[in-house]
């Protein structure tokens, strides 16, 4: 609009100013010659009456003379002179209040005519008038011509702006319709003013808004379809890993019971056998065992950790301490491969889980060794930063190649390699679970290798101030067992029988019930309260082993006998039927355990209980 209005006052403006200043200029030209003109006549008529005063000499006639051209009109000044240059007469206005530039000097010679031709210069005649009127004219005349050309500028203007408004009124319409265009809340239509281009562009408009709409609609229509059917494939993808934990806590839970009891019967044939043949097979037996017993603990680690089982009890403790522990169970595997497993002193305390990180560091070293044919693999630790401790895990393995490296934390992810022992190889979950504990901590393990060099994995833990450990000789946990009382709870024969077995070869005196009746019978049968307790959590006729320690607490507190250790050994990952447990504090292990786990839990257990 407003380039279509200047476009319209342009022209006027042009065309109006030349106008004025043509006219002005002409005008002004006008003025001054008839101010010339007039200034002519009044000199030669004054110059032609002065020739006889001056031939004469008459001095008082000049003074007249002068006096009545002075006040003429317009005249500000009349001065009679002699040829010699002598003033005669001069007459001035009386109130000279011209400036010296709005005053026309002209001067004209008095000459004395004689009959016989000769002519003779008798004086000059010098008349003044002033301008000051036709300067004013002029002025007014300007004024005028400003006030034609404001007011001609106004009404183009007016006149170029509604023509603005009426040319740019279909454009404006199609800008606000392309606006709720942009919305897409409705379908837009704008109306066709004429047949000219914009009408053409306003029926194109309305094809292009109608198929904008229609393309809108079905992709809204597409958008929600997709919507629905992502949700009911995020649905089931919900309910398949869902399913997939209940059915790896079902399995695990089911598969561990008859797994546990040939754990114990093949650490319990081992007892006081001499025969090298039969220790062979049993060595096989337990080697495919302790196999077995692999798999089905990083089946257990992953329900676990899935069914959200594992609740975190943070507290503060030495590392050299977790190394040490972390690295029992791995000394006798190191030296049969012919490896070096070395811990490096730290001295550092961390504020951590500690079965969490013993947890871990077992995978890690479990993991490190299985992949590590020469060398040897190295525990260690060092201070990153003011409030974190980075724990590492060197080996001299063969290394990861770089394609698989981002990839070994996944579940189930296993780098297929000829030189691995069938036997020795897992479910690929170890690596999976360690980043998953790493998690639950707050942190991240990370991994650099080097093929054919080695590895290290490496993750973080927050300090914690340093100070003087209590040590003390009866917290060795190879304490013996000879002579204990252990009541245990089982409803699975198998178990019991194979528990009882090994129990029987560490010198403990053993007795066996299936539920509450049973377990009070047996005690009532001993001479002396039991020393411990060990129970699995589901008993039979859906009997729970805290109800049962409740009714041995009741039967040993009415003879005033000390409370009993207890120990609960169980197959269940599930959170909700373990928060009771967890919670009353009572020491738990969970199937498949080995006998050494077991022998040290139950030795725990007992001098927990003994203050």
């Amino acid at each position: 609009m407003q380039r279509l209005a200047l476009v319209a006052m342009l022209p006027t403006l042009i065309t109006a100013a030349l106008l004025v200043t043509l006219l002005t200029r002409h005008q002004l030209v006008n003025l001054h010659r008839m101010a010339q003109s007039n200034a002519d006549s009044i000199a030669t008529q004054t110059a032609s009456i002065c020739v006889q005063p001056l031939r004469n000499q008459q001095l008082r006639e000049l003074l007249h003379i002068a006096d009545s051209v002075g006040e003429l009109p317009h005249v500000t000044r009349v001065q009679i002179r002699t040829a010699a240059g002598q003033i005669l007469a001069d007459h001035r206005a009386p109130e000279d209040s011209h400036h010296p530039q709005e005053i026309l000097t002209v001067m004209r010679d008095v000459i004395d005519r004689v009959p016989s031709g000769q002519q003779t210069l008798l004086g000059s005649v010098l008349v003044g008038v002033s301008l000051h009127e036709a300067i004013a004219a002029q002025h007014a005349s300007l004024r005028h011509a400003l006030l034609v050309l404001l007011l001609s500028l106004v009404v183009a203007g007016v006149i170029g702006w509604l023509a603005a408004r009426w040319i740019s009124a279909p454009l404006r319409h199609l800008a606000d319709a392309v606006q709720q265009l942009g919305a897409g809340n409705r379908k837009v239509v704008v109306a066709v003013t004429d047949r000219t281009e914009i009408g053409e562009l306003q029926q194109g408009f309305n094809h292009a808004s109608a198929a904008l709409f229609d393309i809108q609609r079905g992709m809204e229509q597409q958008i929600e379809q997709a919507t629905l059917e992502l949700a009911h494939k995020n649905a089931a993808l919900e309910a398949a890993s869902v399913a997939r934990a209940r059915f790896l806590a079902a399995a695990s839970h089911d598969l561990r019971q008859p797994l546990y009891a040939l754990t114990l019967f093949s650490a319990a044939l081992a007892v006081d056998e001499t025969d090298p043949r039969r220790l062979d097979r049993i060595a096989h037996i337990q080697e495919c065992v302790q196999s077995l017993d692999h798999l089905f603990s990083e089946l257990l680690d992953l329900s676990r950790l899935e069914s959200g089982a594992v609740q975190i009890e943070l507290s503060e403790f030495p590392l050299d301490q977790v190394f040490i522990e972390a690295c029992r169970n791995f000394d006798m595997v190191a030296e049969q491969r012919g490896l070096q497993l070395t811990t490096r002193h730290t001295g550092l305390w961390v504020r951590s889980d500690r079965t969490m990180l013993i947890r871990m560091l077992s995978n890690l070293i479990s993991n490190a060794l299985r992949y590590t044919h020469l060398g040897g693999v190295l525990l260690g630790a060092r201070r990153d930063g003011a409030d974190h401790v980075r724990v590492e895990v060197w080996d001299t393995g063969r290394g990861i190649a770089p394609e698989h490296l981002a990839s070994v934390f996944d579940e189930f992810y296993r780098i297929d390699d000829h030189h691995d022992d069938s036997s020795s190889r897992g479910l690929g979950l170890g690596l999976a679970t360690v980043q998953r504990l790493a998690e639950l901590l707050g942190s991240e393990v990370r991994a650099k290798s080097r093929l054919g060099r080695g590895s290290v994995f490496h993750f973080k833990l927050h300090s914690a101030p340093a100070r003087e450990e209590l040590t003390s000789p009866s917290d060795d946990i190879s304490a013996d067992l000879s002579g204990k009382r252990v009541l245990v709870l089982d409803d699975d024969p198998a178990t019991l029988s194979g528990i009882r077995f090994l129990l029987h070869s560490w010198g403990c005196e053993v007795a066996v019930a299936e539920d509450r009746l049973q377990a009070l019978e047996a005690i009532e049968n001993w001479p002396a309260p039991a020393d411990i307790v060990i129970s699995d959590l589901h008993l039979r006729h859906g009997e729970r082993a805290l109800d049962v320690f409740a009714a041995i607490d009741q039967h040993y507190l009415r003879d005033g006998e000390a409370p009993f250790a207890r120990l609960l050994i169980t197959g269940e990952t599930r959170n909700d039927r373990l928060r009771e447990i967890i919670a009353a504090g009572i020491p738990l292990l969970y199937k498949p355990a080995s006998p050494q786990q077991l022998r040290e839990t139950i030795v725990a257990a007992w001098k927990s209980a003994r203050g």
